[in-house]
C-alpha cells in the first residue's frame, strides 16, 4: 500500500538556535513519505554559519523568501504542517498581525487560513508582554507555540540529545515517530 507524502513547510529565522532546525532537518529526512519545502530568513544563513561552523547543506529543496510562486504559497497545494524552527520573535509578531511580506510570513497565513497545523518553535528569553501577546494571537488563531525548552528526563549524554528534546516532540506533533525517549516506557 502506498502511503500518502506528509507535506511539511519548514522554515528558519535568524533567531538562535539553528542547531533546532539542523537536527530537525536531519531527523525529517529520515521518513521517507515526507515531502518538505524549506524557506530561509535573510539572517538565517548569517546565524547558521556562526553558530553550526558550516555551511547549509539541507535534504530539501529550498525557496527564496520572496518566490510567492513557492507550491506551499497556496492552500490549493495541500501542505498540511508548518514548522518554524527557530521562530524569531520579529516572524511571530508578523504573524500575529497578519502581516505576510515575505515567503515564511505567507505561508504561516496560508496555513492558520486552512486550518491546518503551525508550529512555532520560538526561542528567545527572556519575553516581554509583546512577545507573549503575540503568542496568544498566534495561538487564538490555531498555532501551537512550542518553545525551544529542552527535556532532562532522558537524562541526555551530549548537545545532539539534548536539542532532540525539542525536536522530537515537534516531530510527535506533525504525526512522525521519532522512536525516542518516552516518559514511563523502558
Amino acid at each position: 500500500m502506498n502511503q500518502q507524502k506528509k507535506k511539511v513547510i519548514v522554515s528558519i529565522t535568524g533567531a538562535s538556535g539553528s542547531i533546532y532546525a539542523d537536527r530537525f532537518l536531519q531527523q525529517l529526512a529520515q521518513f521517507d513519505h515526507v515531502e518538505a519545502g524549506i524557506v530561509f530568513s535573510r539572517n538565517a544563513p548569517d546565524v547558521w554559519e556562526h553558530e553550526l561552523s558550516k555551511p547549509m547543506d539541507v535534504p530539501f529543496p529550498v525557496y527564496e523568501r520572496s518566490d510567492y510562486r513557492a507550491p506551499f504559497a497556496s492552500g490549493s497545494a495541500k501542505y498540511m504542517h508548518m514548522v518554524i524552527i527557530p521562530c524569531s520573535m520579529g516572524t511571530l509578531g508578523r504573524i500575529a498581525h497578519g502581516i505576510s511580506d515575505d515567503l515564511t510570513t505567507r505561508s504561516a497565513d496560508v496555513i492558520l487560513k486552512e486550518r491546518r497545523q503551525l508550529i512555532c518553535v520560538v526561542r528567545d528569553t527572556p519575553l516581554n508582554l509583546i512577545h507573549i501577546d503575540n503568542m496568544k494571537k498566534v495561538t487564538e488563531a490555531g498555532g501551537i507555540i512550542l518553545p525551544a525548552a529542552p527535556s532532562f528526563y532522558s537524562r541526555p549524554k551530549d548537545m545532539n540529545e539534548l536539542v532532540d528534546t525539542v525536536t522530537h516532540r515537534v516531530l510527535d506533533l506533525i504525526g512522525l515517530d521519532p522512536k525516542g525517549y518516552r516518559w514511563g516506557e523502558k
